[in-house]
Protein backbone atom coordinates (compact mmCIF):
# COMPACT_ATOMS: atom_id res chain seq x y z
CA UNK A 1 0.00 0.00 0.00
CA UNK A 2 1.05 3.42 -0.84
CA UNK A 3 0.76 6.91 1.10
CA UNK A 4 1.70 10.02 0.17
CA UNK A 5 3.29 12.50 2.75
CA UNK A 6 1.34 15.71 2.59
CA UNK A 7 2.35 18.28 5.19
CA UNK A 8 1.93 16.89 8.60
CA UNK A 9 -0.27 13.67 7.84
CA UNK A 10 -0.28 11.18 4.94
CA UNK A 11 -3.12 10.17 2.64
CA UNK A 12 -3.55 6.69 0.99
CA UNK A 13 -5.27 7.70 -2.34
CA UNK A 14 -6.39 4.30 -3.60
CA UNK A 15 -9.66 3.40 -2.46
CA UNK A 16 -8.67 -0.43 -2.15
CA UNK A 17 -5.96 0.05 0.27
CA UNK A 18 -8.04 2.68 2.46
CA UNK A 19 -10.31 -0.06 2.68
CA UNK A 20 -8.24 -2.90 3.84
CA UNK A 21 -6.07 -0.37 6.34
CA UNK A 22 -9.45 0.49 8.01
CA UNK A 23 -10.64 -2.52 8.13
CA UNK A 24 -7.59 -4.32 9.25
CA UNK A 25 -7.39 -1.70 12.77
CA UNK A 26 -9.30 1.67 12.38
CA UNK A 27 -6.25 3.20 10.93
CA UNK A 28 -6.72 6.92 9.48
CA UNK A 29 -9.65 8.78 8.81
CA UNK A 30 -11.70 8.35 5.91
CA UNK A 31 -11.97 11.65 4.11
CA UNK A 32 -15.85 13.34 4.61
CA UNK A 33 -17.13 10.20 6.52
CA UNK A 34 -17.64 11.06 10.06
CA UNK A 35 -18.41 8.13 11.65
CA UNK A 36 -16.92 5.02 8.82
CA UNK A 37 -17.70 1.86 8.94
CA UNK A 38 -14.92 -0.78 7.55
CA UNK A 39 -17.27 -1.53 4.51
CA UNK A 40 -18.00 2.07 4.02
CA UNK A 41 -15.21 3.24 2.74
CA UNK A 42 -15.28 4.68 -0.48
CA UNK A 43 -12.96 7.97 0.32
CA UNK A 44 -9.03 8.87 0.77
CA UNK A 45 -7.65 7.76 3.65
CA UNK A 46 -5.69 10.21 6.33
CA UNK A 47 -3.32 8.95 8.24
CA UNK A 48 -1.44 11.31 11.54
CA UNK A 49 2.28 10.79 11.51
CA UNK A 50 2.62 8.59 14.63
CA UNK A 51 0.28 6.01 13.22
CA UNK A 52 1.90 6.60 9.72
CA UNK A 53 5.76 5.69 11.16
CA UNK A 54 3.94 2.85 12.83
CA UNK A 55 2.67 1.34 9.75
CA UNK A 56 5.69 1.83 7.50
CA UNK A 57 7.93 0.08 10.10
CA UNK A 58 5.60 -2.85 9.94
CA UNK A 59 5.95 -2.82 6.24
CA UNK A 60 2.08 -2.22 6.09
CA UNK A 61 2.71 0.84 3.88
CA UNK A 62 5.38 2.62 1.93
CA UNK A 63 5.75 6.73 2.37
CA UNK A 64 6.56 9.00 -0.44
CA UNK A 65 7.06 12.45 -0.85
CA UNK A 66 7.07 14.00 -4.45
CA UNK A 67 7.50 10.57 -5.45
CA UNK A 68 11.04 9.18 -3.56
CA UNK A 69 10.31 7.31 -0.71
CA UNK A 70 10.20 8.25 2.58
CA UNK A 71 12.45 6.05 5.31
CA UNK A 72 11.52 5.27 9.14
CA UNK A 73 14.19 7.24 10.11
CA UNK A 74 13.09 10.26 8.32
CA UNK A 75 9.17 9.62 9.69
CA UNK A 76 10.54 9.49 13.08
CA UNK A 77 12.38 12.84 12.43
CA UNK A 78 8.83 14.23 11.09
CA UNK A 79 7.35 13.22 14.00
CA UNK A 80 9.81 14.36 16.53
CA UNK A 81 9.15 18.07 15.03
CA UNK A 82 5.45 17.76 15.20
CA UNK A 83 4.85 16.58 18.49
CA UNK A 84 6.41 16.66 21.87
CA UNK A 85 7.26 14.01 23.55
CA UNK A 86 7.17 11.97 20.66
CA UNK A 87 9.38 9.37 21.45
CA UNK A 88 7.26 8.52 24.54
CA UNK A 89 4.27 8.85 23.12
CA UNK A 90 5.48 6.35 20.05
CA UNK A 91 6.13 4.17 22.47
CA UNK A 92 2.90 4.13 24.36
CA UNK A 93 1.27 4.14 20.75
CA UNK A 94 3.06 0.83 19.66
CA UNK A 95 2.48 -1.12 23.25
CA UNK A 96 -1.26 -0.25 22.95
CA UNK A 97 -1.40 -1.22 19.20
CA UNK A 98 0.65 -4.69 19.62
CA UNK A 99 -1.62 -5.44 22.04
CA UNK A 100 -4.17 -5.51 19.98
CA UNK A 101 -5.99 -2.19 21.03
CA UNK A 102 -7.09 0.76 18.52
CA UNK A 103 -5.65 3.84 19.39
CA UNK A 104 -7.01 7.36 17.88
CA UNK A 105 -5.52 11.21 18.90
CA UNK A 106 -7.30 11.61 22.27
CA UNK A 107 -7.70 15.81 21.52
CA UNK A 108 -11.07 16.04 21.68
CA UNK A 109 -10.82 14.85 25.18
CA UNK A 110 -7.77 17.05 26.37
CA UNK A 111 -5.42 14.27 26.13
CA UNK A 112 -2.63 12.41 24.12
CA UNK A 113 -4.89 9.46 23.09
CA UNK A 114 -8.45 7.82 23.42
CA UNK A 115 -7.84 3.87 23.54
CA UNK A 116 -10.29 1.61 22.32
CA UNK A 117 -11.04 -2.33 22.77
CA UNK A 118 -12.39 -2.74 19.02
CA UNK A 119 -12.88 0.42 17.32
CA UNK A 120 -14.75 3.69 17.06
CA UNK A 121 -18.37 3.33 16.04
CA UNK A 122 -18.19 -0.81 17.54
CA UNK A 123 -17.78 0.53 21.12
CA UNK A 124 -16.60 3.60 22.86
CA UNK A 125 -13.39 4.43 24.15
CA UNK A 126 -12.83 3.00 27.52
CA UNK A 127 -9.73 4.54 28.21
CA UNK A 128 -8.03 8.26 27.93
CA UNK A 129 -4.44 8.10 28.03
CA UNK A 130 -2.54 10.76 29.01
CA UNK A 131 1.97 10.43 28.68
CA UNK A 132 4.09 11.26 30.68
CA UNK A 133 8.14 10.80 31.58
CA UNK A 134 9.24 9.58 34.40
CA UNK A 135 10.67 13.01 35.91
CA UNK A 136 7.77 14.84 35.02
CA UNK A 137 5.84 17.16 37.53
CA UNK A 138 2.45 16.14 37.80
CA UNK A 139 0.04 18.66 39.39
CA UNK A 140 -2.68 17.89 41.38
CA UNK A 141 -4.86 19.96 39.88
CA UNK A 142 -4.00 18.41 36.40
CA UNK A 143 -5.25 15.01 37.38
CA UNK A 144 -8.39 16.50 39.19
CA UNK A 145 -8.98 17.86 35.74
CA UNK A 146 -8.86 15.02 34.24
CA UNK A 147 -10.27 12.58 36.00
CA UNK A 148 -12.94 14.43 36.15
CA UNK A 149 -13.55 14.83 32.09
CA UNK A 150 -12.91 10.83 32.02
CA UNK A 151 -15.76 10.54 34.42
CA UNK A 152 -18.12 12.93 32.59
CA UNK A 153 -17.35 11.16 29.35
CA UNK A 154 -17.41 7.60 31.30
CA UNK A 155 -14.00 6.65 30.71
CA UNK A 156 -11.30 5.31 32.53
CA UNK A 157 -8.22 7.52 32.82
CA UNK A 158 -4.66 6.22 32.73
CA UNK A 159 -1.41 8.05 33.04
CA UNK A 160 1.59 6.31 31.10
CA UNK A 161 5.03 6.07 31.95
CA UNK A 162 7.26 4.69 29.12
CA UNK A 163 10.29 3.06 30.72
CA UNK A 164 13.34 1.63 29.05
CA UNK A 165 11.82 -1.75 30.34
CA UNK A 166 8.15 -0.98 28.64
CA UNK A 167 5.71 1.78 29.81
CA UNK A 168 4.22 1.41 33.25
CA UNK A 169 0.30 2.42 33.63
CA UNK A 170 -1.44 4.39 36.40
CA UNK A 171 -5.09 4.33 35.95
CA UNK A 172 -7.36 6.20 38.16
CA UNK A 173 -10.69 5.69 39.41
CA UNK A 174 -12.82 8.38 40.78
CA UNK A 175 -15.49 7.73 43.52
CA UNK A 176 -18.30 8.97 45.34
CA UNK A 177 -18.42 9.08 49.03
Amino acid sequence: MRGELVQNRVIVWKISDAKKLFGAGYYGKPVGIAKPKPGEIDAPLVLDLIEALYLLERGRVAIYRGGTPVTAGEMAKLCAAEHDNFEKKYAVYRHFRELGYVINPGIKFGCDFAVYERGPGIDHAPYLVQVYGGSDRLAATGVILAGRLATSVKKQFILAIPRKRGVDFMALDWWRA
